[in-house]
């Protein structure tokens, strides 16, 4: 029954956050000058918004690039080149897409529009860096396993790049660009979201350089020049538009969860801390409100963080179930279920994991150590041992996560 209404959860919010309602709302509402209109898709929601702008557009579109994860496209789009790439690490591909990309906006006039889709994956997928490939991976990698939060990773990604903080809205120009954008950032902020390539920065080159030094990141000494470096403050050439966020997950959450008969409670939008801090308190929760008579529901929307200390495989949402497990053991009709609304849950095919009262006995006589496998971020191994993985394949869409306390009565 529990899994049932997460599923049927998961399946509603995921429904609610196609990005092609809004993308179709915006191109139709826009007024676009007389010249050519190039459309430029980066993200992991990127073939699903060029999709509906292509739909939109028809033969008013001239030209696209579409550049989205690996097993993300769905076909051909008309004019348009799709475009696969590494994420979370950019690759090859990535660059000479980028390539292709900046091609396209090459050489417009004022009378030209470039209609700019942006969606959570950007970083990774859209670059042109100012250095080796090989520092700008293992830079990135480094963020990636310290901890530090998305717009700590932007900022510092910003100042290697020559697309990103604004600086692909400096090479559009005199061209005007209309950023329609899938925010996957918590509070939505413009210049962080795929690193902002059409936003100014509002990140200094102070702030670059403390991040760097909090994180201890081991740099070269060109890397280091560039963090001094300030990113464009002011454009003169760009309308932005988010047209979906996690505030519309939760909002879908509590009305299906109010339809299964539970009372939901909307706990916050910006869930950031550590995964696993997370998942206990989320489980804490469940087991103070356990003891009452009421179905309850508690929803939490963020982007949680894992600081990686082991070899194991795993995502922050599956971590984050997984350490809720110990905490609601042995409460009948209760369990904690988190999702990445894009498909992905790190380097895994879960979009995120599942536990109920029943889970830590099932570890236990499966063989695993809760505690060990926290050590070795081993969360994806344990909870496909136990059926606790949520597996949605790529959703064609990405606004940040949804974390769910289910209490039945």
């Amino acid at each position: 029954m529990l899994r049932q209404d997460a599923q049927q959860i998961i399946t509603a919010a995921l429904a609610a956050t196609q990005p092609d309602v809004g993308v179709r709302r915006a191109v139709t509402e826009h007024e676009f000058a007389p010249g050519r209109i190039v459309m430029i898709a980066i993200g992991k929601a990127a073939w699903a918004m060029a999709k509906s702008a292509c739909d939109t557009l028809g033969d008013r579109l001239d030209s696209g690039v579409v550049i989205t994860k690996y097993d993300h496209a769905q076909g051909d789009l008309p004019r348009t080149q799709v475009f696969e790439a590494g994420h979370p690490v950019a690759d090859e591909n990535t660059y000479k897409a980028t390539q292709v990309a900046l091609g396209a906006v090459r050489g417009l006039s004022a009378d030209d529009t470039v209609l700019f889709l942006v969606s959570g994956g950007g970083s990774a997928l859209f670059e042109d860096p100012l250095l080796e490939p090989s520092e700008i991976s293992d830079i990135n990698q480094q963020l990636l396993a310290s901890g530090a939060n998305i717009v700590e990773i932007n900022t510092i990604r910003k100042r290697l790049s020559r697309v990103k903080g604004g600086h692909f809205a400096q090479l559009c120009a005199p061209a005007h660009v209309l950023a329609v954008v899938l925010s996957d950032v918590l509070g939505d902020p413009l210049d962080s979201i795929a690193s902002g390539p059409a936003y100014p920065d509002s990140a200094t080159a102070a702030q670059a350089q403390a991040i760097a030094a909090q994180y201890k990141l081991r740099l070269s000494a060109e890397a280091t020049e560039l963090l001094k470096v300030e990113t464009p403050k002011e454009l003169d050439n760009v309308t932005s538009l988010v047209v979906g966020n996690v505030a519309e997950l939760i909002r879908t959450g509590e009305r299906v969860c109010r339809e299964l008969g539970y009372t939901p409670i909307a706990l916050t939008d910006v869930l950031t801390c550590e995964a696993r801090d997370a998942g206990r308190f989320l489980g804490a929760i469940a087991r103070y409100h356990a003891a009452g008579d009421q179905s309850v529901a508690f929803l939490a929307g963020g982007e949680t963080v894992v600081h990686i200390t082991g070899a194991g495989m795993g995502g922050r949402n599956q971590e984050l179930a997984f350490a809720a497990a110990p905490v609601i053991a042995g409460l009948p009709g209760v369990a904690v279920f988190s999702f990445g609304s894009d498909g992905t849950d790190g380097p895994t095919d879960a979009a995120g994991g599942y536990v109920d009262g029943d889970s830590l006995a099932k570890l236990h006589e499966a063989g695993w150590d809760v505690p060990q496998c926290l050590a070795d971020n081993d969360s994806y191994h344990a909870l496909a041992d136990i059926d606790g993985l949520l597996i949605t394949g790529p959703t064609g869409t990405n606004v940040n996560d949804l974390s769910v306390v289910l209490i039945r009565r």
